[in-house]
């Protein structure tokens, strides 16, 4: 999936949100915190945490501190001179 894709994902989501608040409205319900506003910032706080999490998972992932194979295999290019 790429970055492009993702952004649309959650600017569907928000479109969602915003359909619901739209029928909210339209049946007398009304919440407080439900606005555009809030669902504006919800979307952008998805916006920056979702690419945020998958940076820290991709440098996660490719440390050698987190498993016993990730621990040998740093030890194996060790030995090779590889590292």
């Amino acid at each position: 999936m790429t970055a492009d894709k993702l952004k649309q994902y959650i600017a569907l989501f928000g479109g969602l949100l915003s359909a619901v608040l739209l029928f909210l409205q339209s049946v007398g319900i009304n919440f407080k915190w439900y606005t555009d506003d809030s669902i504006n910032a919800f979307t952008n706080v998805l916006l920056a945490a979702v690419p945020f999490a998958l940076v820290v998972y991709g440098i996660w992932k490719n440390t050698y501190v987190v498993s016993k194979v990730a621990k040998i295999q740093e030890k194996e290019l060790e030995k090779k001179g590889l590292k």
